[in-house]
C-alpha cells in the first residue's frame, strides 16, 4: 500500500543539463574587470594549504558573501541547498536540519556532514541524536565565503569525513577601516540588527568584530517570542614576515521553536501551523523510575548557547618547507524542547472517556466529539557538549613533487539527559491545549511509552596522514594520500533514570583511509580529473546506544564508504562549470526509527551526476545553476533489499538569475531562485511517497545613495505547500513537515 503526501505538478526535468553556484575563496588584486581572477581553494588540502582551483583534482562549490545575501538562507543548512549533490530538509527551524549527500543513506540529521570554521571542524561527531553540525553555527555579516567539498580527498585530510565538508571563512581586517550596519524586519515581525567592523590595530595587526541580535514570534507564529538570540565574533590576524597568525572566537546564544511534522489530512493544518503556543508551552512532565515531576518551558525550542573559538599559524621557510597548525575549541549547551506528534490525528469522540466531549485543561472549553486531536509528546533533551581539535602539517615542495605530513587529534564529549514521551492528546489547532476527560492524559506515564536516559560519553581520535602530488609535466598530475586513524570511545547510559548503568562501552578501533586522483589540464581554462577513495565513518555515542546488542556481539559499527568520481571543469573570465560523475557504496549503515525499535543495518549504493555552473556577463546579467541526477539502491538489508534509499530525490535543480542595472541614478539588482525537486520515498520500505514540488524566491536590492542598500526578499513567492519529510517515527502515519510558508523580509544597511 502506498501513502501519498501532497502533490504539486512538476514541470518537466528542466535544466538538468546545467547547474551552479561556484565562487569560493578568492585571492584577487585590483585588476581590470575582464582580467582573469585566480581562485585559491583550501578545502581538501593538508591543513588548508591553498591550491589554485583550476589545478585541483576534485570539485568544490564556493559561495561568497554577496551570493549569501541573494540566497537569503533562513538557517545555515538552508545555504547548503546551493551545493550540488546535497539534499537539505531545513523546514524544522534554525536548528535540527536533515542533510543528505550524494545518495548516502540516512534517516535524519546529517550523518555525513562536517562543518568547519577557518578549516577546523567545530564538532568532530557529524551527528548525535538531536544535534547535527549546522545547529552549532549561525550566519551573519562576519562570513566571507563558504567552501563545500563532496568526496574528493575528504577521507584523508582534516577529520576524515567521507561525505560533505563545508568550510566557512571569516572576514579579516585590512589597512582600510570597513564595516556594515544592517536592520532587518519581516512580515512575521522579525527584528534583527547586524553589525561588522574591520580594520587595522597597528602595523600588520588587523581585527574584525561583528554579530547580531534578533527576536521574532517565528515564521510559524507561536503567539510569543519563540525565536531570539545573539552572536558576537572577534577575529584577530597578525601578518608575519613569513606567515600569518589568526585567532577567533564566536559566542552564540540563539534558539527558536522546533517545527515538527503535522497531520496532512486535517483541515486548517497547513504550512503556517505549529503545535507550540501560549496554551501549551508550559507543561508538567514525569521522569524516571520514580515519576519525578518537573516543570518545563517548551518555548525554549532548539538552539545553541556556547562558543566556537580557535586559530591558526601558517609559516613558510626559505628551504621550501611550510608549516601549518589549526585548532578549535567548542563548548556549550545544545538543548531541545518540543511537542512531538505520536501517531495519526483522531477525534475527541474516539478517545474521550465519555465518548462525546473533553475539556480544555487551560481554558475549560468543552470540545465536541468531532474536534480533531492528536497525541503530542512533551520532549526534553539536555545536551552539554565540548570538543577540541588540532590539525598540524608540514609540507615540502621539490621540483615536480609536493609532499605533506599531518597529525590530526580530536577529543569529543557529550553529556545527555533525555525525557522522551509524556504524551497526551491536544486539540489540533495552532498552539492547541491539552485535554481533560481522557484517561491516559491524566496518567503519569502518559498515553505512550517514555524513554528517559542520563548518559556520558567521551571520544578521542588520533590520525596521521600523508599526501603526495607528482607533476609529470605542466598538464598532468597524479596525487595520493593515506590516513591512519585510531578512534576510542568511553560511553555509559542510565536508561530509565534509576541510577543503574544499563549500557557501558570501552571501544578502541583503527582504520586506514586512502585517496588517489589524476588531474589533466586540456588548456589554461579547461581540465578533467578522476579520483577514487575509501573512508570510514567511525561510531560515536548514539551508535552504541542504538546498536548495543550488535556491539556486544562484536560488530565494530564502522561505516565503510568507497567512492569514485570523474569530472570536467571549465574556468574562464565569465564562466565556472563543473560536471562530476560519481558513484559510491556505503556499508554498515544503521537506521533507527525510535529507541524501542531495533535498528536496520544495510548497504547502500548510488551513482549520478552533479552539474555546477556560474556565468557572469559584463552587461550585468548572471546566472547560477546547479542540479543533481542520481539513482540509489539498498543492496543489503534484512527486509528492504532492492529498494531505493529513503528521502533521496532522483533529481533536483536550482536556477538563480540576477541582473544589475541603473534606474534614476540608483544602482539596483533584481534576482530570484527557481528550485524544483523530484518525488522521494519517505521510508526504506518504499511505501510512503513524498511528492516533488517547485519553489520560487525573488528579491530586489537598491542603492539609493552611496553606502546605503535596501533589500526586499520574498521567499516561497507562490506559497507552495511542499513536503520535505514524512513522520520519521511513524512512517505510515499521515504526517509530514511542510516547507516554510511565504515570507517577506526587508533589510536596510549602511556600508562604509
Amino acid at each position: 500500500m502506498t501513502t501519498t503526501y501532497t502533490r504539486s505538478a512538476l514541470a518537466s526535468a528542466i535544466l538538468l543539463a546545467l547547474s551552479g553556484q561556484t565562487v569560493m575563496a578568492e585571492e584577487q588584486t585590483d585588476q581590470p574587470a575582464k582580467e582573469k581572477v585566480e581562485r585559491i581553494i583550501v578545502s581538501g588540502t593538508p591543513a588548508g594549504i591553498g591550491v589554485r582551483k583550476i589545478d585541483a583534482g576534485y570539485a568544490v562549490t564556493n559561495i561568497d558573501a554577496e551570493q549569501i545575501i541573494k540566497l537569503s538562507p533562513k538557517s545555515t543548512a538552508d545555504l547548503f541547498k546551493a551545493v550540488p549533490g546535497v539534499w537539505v530538509e531545513s523546514s524544522g527551524g534554525e536548528s535540527g536540519a536533515n542533510v543528505f549527500v550524494r545518495g548516502f543513506p540516512g534517516g535524519g540529521d546529517a550523518p555525513f556532514l562536517t562543518l568547519s570554521l577557518e578549516g577546523s571542524p567545530i564538532y568532530p561527531a557529524p551527528t548525535l541524536s538531536f544535534l547535527e553540525n549546522s545547529s552549532l553555527f549561525r550566519l551573519d555579516e562576519t562570513i566571507e565565503t563558504m567552501e563545500a567539498l563532496r568526496g574528493g580527498p575528504n577521507p584523508v585530510v582534516s577529520n576524515g569525513q567521507p561525505g560533505l565538508t563545508t568550510n566557512f571563512r571569516l572576514k579579516r581586517g585590512s589597512e582600510d577601516t570597513e564595516g556594515v550596519f544592517k536592520y532587518t524586519t519581516s512580515d512575521y515581525d522579525l527584528q534583527r540588527i547586524d553589525a561588522m567592523v574591520s580594520g587595522e590595530i597597528s602595523d600588520d595587526l588587523f581585527f574584525m568584530v561583528g554579530g547580531y541580535v534578533k527576536s521574532s514570534p517565528g515564521i510559524r507564529d507561536a503567539g510569543f517570542t519563540s525565536e531570539k538570540g545573539s552572536q558576537f565574533t572577534i577575529n584577530i590576524t597578525k601578518e608575519l614576515e613569513n606567515g600569518t597568525i589568526n585567532l577567533y572566537t564566536r559566542q552564540t546564544d540563539d534558539h527558536g521553536a522546533w517545527y515538527l511534522p503535522t497531520p496532512l489530512n486535517v483541515d486548517g493544518v497547513d504550512a503556517s501551523y505549529t503545535q507550540l503556543g501560549t496554551l501549551n508551552r508550559q507543561a508538567t512532565i514525569h521522569t524516571g523510575a520514580n515519576n519525578d515531576e518537573q516543570q518545563i518551558d517548551l518555548g525554549e525550542g532548539r538552539g545553541w548557547k556556547g562558543h566556537v573559538s580557535g586559530g591558526s599559524i601558517k609559516l613558510e621557510f626559505d628551504n621550501g618547507w611550510s608549516f601549518t597548525d589549526r585548532f578549535n575549541i567548542t563548548k556549550g549547551d545544545a538543548n531541545t524542547y518540543g511537542l512531538v506528534p505520536a501517531g495519526s490525528a483522531t477525534t475527541v469522540g474516539e478517545v474521550a472517556d465519555n465518548g462525546e466531549t473533553a475539556t480544555g485543561a487551560v481554558t475549560g472549553t468543552e470540545y465536541d466529539a468531532d474536534t480533531a486531536v492528536q497525541q503530542l509528546g512533551r520532549w526534553v533533551v539536555l545536551k552539554e557538549i565540548s570538543a577540541f581539535t588540532n590539525d598540524l602539517a608540514f609540507a615540502k615542495k621539490l621540483d615536480n613533487l609536493s609532499l605533506a605530513f599531518g597529525y590530526y587529534t580530536a577529543s569529543t564529549s557529550a553529556n545527555d539527559w533525555w525525557s522522551l514521551g509524556n504524551t497526551a492528546y491536544h486539540v489540533l489547532e495552532a498552539g492547541g491545549e491539552m485535554l481533560d476527560g481522557i484517561e491516559c492524559n491524566a496518567s503519569v506515564d502518559g498515553c505512550d511509552f517514555n524513554y528517559d536516559i542520563n548518559s556520558t560519553g567521551d571520544a578521542r581520535t588520533n590520525a596521521f596522514y600523508t599526501t603526495a602530488q607528482y607533476k609529470f609535466n605542466d598538464d598532468f598530475t597524479l596525487d595520493a594520500g593515506v590516513r591512519f586513524e585510531n578512534h576510542e570511545v568511553e560511553y555509559s547510559v542510565d536508561e530509565g533514570l534509576d541510577g543503574v548503568i544499563d549500557k557501558s562501552v570501552q571501544y578502541d578501533e583503527s582504520k586506514t583511509s586512502w585517496t588517489t586522483g589524476i588531474n589533466y589540464s586540456i588548456n589554461d581554462d579547461m581540465g578533467v580529473f578522476a579520483r577514487v577513495n575509501r573512508g570510514y565513518k567511525m561510531p560515536y555515542f548514539d551508535d552504541f546506544r542504538d546498536n548495543y546488542g550488535a556491539y556486544q556481539k562484536g560488530d565494530k559499527l564502522i561505516k565503510e564508504v568507497t567512492q569514485a568520481e570523474f569530472g570536467y571543469k571549465l574556468l574562464t573570465d565569465s564562466t565556472d562549470f563543473y560536471a562530476t560523475l560519481f558513484t559510491n557504496e556505503v556499508k554498515g549503515d544503521t537506521f533507527t526509527r525510535r529507541p524501542d525499535v531495533p535498528s536496520e543495518i544495510l548497504t547502500n549504493e548510488a551513482y549520478g551526476i552533479e552539474l555546477d555552473y556560474n556565468y557572469n556577463h559584463e552587461s550585468g546579467f548572471s546566472v547560477n545553476l546547479n542540479s543533481t541526477l542520481q539513482e540509489t539502491e539498498i543492496t543489503e538489508s534484512p527486509s528492504n533489499e532492492g529498494n531505493e534509499s529513503q528521502r533521496q530525490p532522483k533529481w533536483q535543480v536550482r536556477v538563480t538569475p540576477s541582473y544589475d542595472f541603473e534606474v534614476s541614478d540608483m544602482y539596483a539588482t533584481l534576482y530570484g531562485t527557481i528550485s524544483a525537486v523530484d518525488d522521494r520515498w519517505g521510508d526504506n520500505e518504499n511505501t510512503v511517497v513524498l511528492e516533488g514540488y517547485e519553489k520560487v524566491d525573488i528579491g530586489l536590492i537598491v542603492e539609493p545613495m552611496e553606502g546605503i542598500k535596501v533589500q526586499l526578499a520574498v521567499d516561497n513567492l507562490t506559497d507552495e505547500q511542499g513536503i520535505t519529510e514524512g513522520d520519521p517515527r511513524n512512517a505510515d502515519a499521515p504526517n509530514g513537515r511542510y516547507i516554510m510558508p511565504r515570507t517577506t523580509r526587508l533589510s536596510i544597511s549602511y556600508e562604509f
